[in-house]
């Protein structure tokens, strides 16, 4: 799935609240299938939610930390959270993908999660979680945009 405008793989967008099976299975948003149908890493993500990045994007990530100096521990300890989480998965024909035991402890998940889209990678999150955090950010949100945009003409 590209960007018509410019070729790019589409960002990934949205928010969706599947529920896991019994068995700790996500099926995955249809409207995100394309993109990590060929495969994904699931890790740990920031804020206690987990990362699902397709293939691509994971390389490109990993070969940025790598380029960190072995001699910065900040950047070993890192790697080591991010990579002794992670785990390749090819979702099934139906668009399932099993969430590792240790991953779902990590994140907290129930069987009610919230599934977002943020850009060049998925994000999974308990739905209690998740609600609680967007309140609690939704607040500084207008204001965060004036740090992060820049100034929009009028």
């Amino acid at each position: 799935m590209s960007d018509t405008f410019s070729g790019a793989p589409s960002l990934l967008l949205g928010t969706f609240t599947p529920r896991l099976d019994e068995k700790g299975r996500l099926i995955l948003p249809a409207k995100f299938r394309s993109q990590l149908a060929p495969g994904l890493v699931m890790t740990r993500g920031q804020e206690r939610c987990l990362f699902l990045l397709p293939m691509d994007e994971f390389r490109r990530m990993y070969e940025q930390i790598r380029q960190a100096p072995v001699a910065s521990k900040q950047a070993r300890d890192y790697l080591r959270v991010f990579l002794s989480g992670a785990s390749d998965e090819i979702p099934d024909k139906q668009g399932r993908v099993s969430i590792p035991p240790v991953l779902r402890e990590y994140a907290g998940l129930g069987r009610e999660v919230a599934v977002i889209g943020a850009g060049t990678r998925v994000e999974v999150w308990d739905l209690a979680t998740w609600e609680t955090y967007l309140a609690e950010q939704e607040a500084s949100y207008a204001q965060t945009a004036e740090e992060v945009l820049p100034p929009m003409p009028l």
